[in-house]
């Protein structure tokens, strides 16, 4: 189950989630905490199988940078997101953003992928969703394990559900890049 704390600021975020690596921190917009249990087995497996399809797409085509989902993004509403992937595209990142270990990312990815797991609600997703999309995601897929299916949302706020047989891309967002949504579900 989702717990919800009081205001918290990125500092107090930063410091909360060093001192409990064991679980994952999200802010609301509103400058609520949101702390999200640990998942499963095949969860975990599929939020890796995603994040490492992505990173060998993009690190052979020399495309950007890939992110995992202990990875926090501040986005422009303030909320701080963790998406189960993330890819951010060369030449988006501020220069020496890999040399400040203790601070969020302040900045939307391009693409993002949140895989549902047994305990998310699917409508708290598809509003996740909608909130990237809203503060700069270019491309996010939600992959939905329960139903079978995904979800693909795209910045010009055009949303498509597709079945377990699609072949999903990375559009003009991560060029070339492509999954059978079967291999996550």
């Amino acid at each position: 189950m989702v717990q919800v704390w009081n205001t918290v600021t990125d500092e107090e975020l930063m410091l909360l989630s060093s001192n409990n690596p064991e679980m994952r921190f999200e802010r609301n917009a509103d400058g609520t905490l949101i702390a999200m249990p640990p998942t499963g087995g095949i969860s975990g497996n599929r939020e890796l199988k995603a994040g490492a399809y992505l990173l060998a797409w993009v690190e052979s085509h020399d495309l950007g940078e890939v992110f995992g989902a202990s990875t926090g993004f501040k986005l422009a509403n303030s909320a701080v997101r963790a998406p189960d992937a993330a890819f951010v595209a060369k030449g988006r990142l501020p220069e020496g953003w890999d040399s400040r270990e203790d601070e969020f990312l302040n900045l939307a990815p391009d693409f993002a992928i949140e895989i549902r797991s047994k305990t998310d609600s699917l409508e708290a997703l598809k509003a996740k969703m909608q909130e990237y999309i809203a503060n700069g995601v270019r491309l996010g897929w939600l992959i939905d394990r329960k139903n079978q299916q995904a979800w693909v949302y795209r910045a010009d706020k055009s949303i498509t559900q597709y079945p377990a047989t699609v072949i999903l891309s990375g559009e003009d967002v991560v060029v070339g890049f492509k999954l059978a949504l079967k291999s996550l579900l």
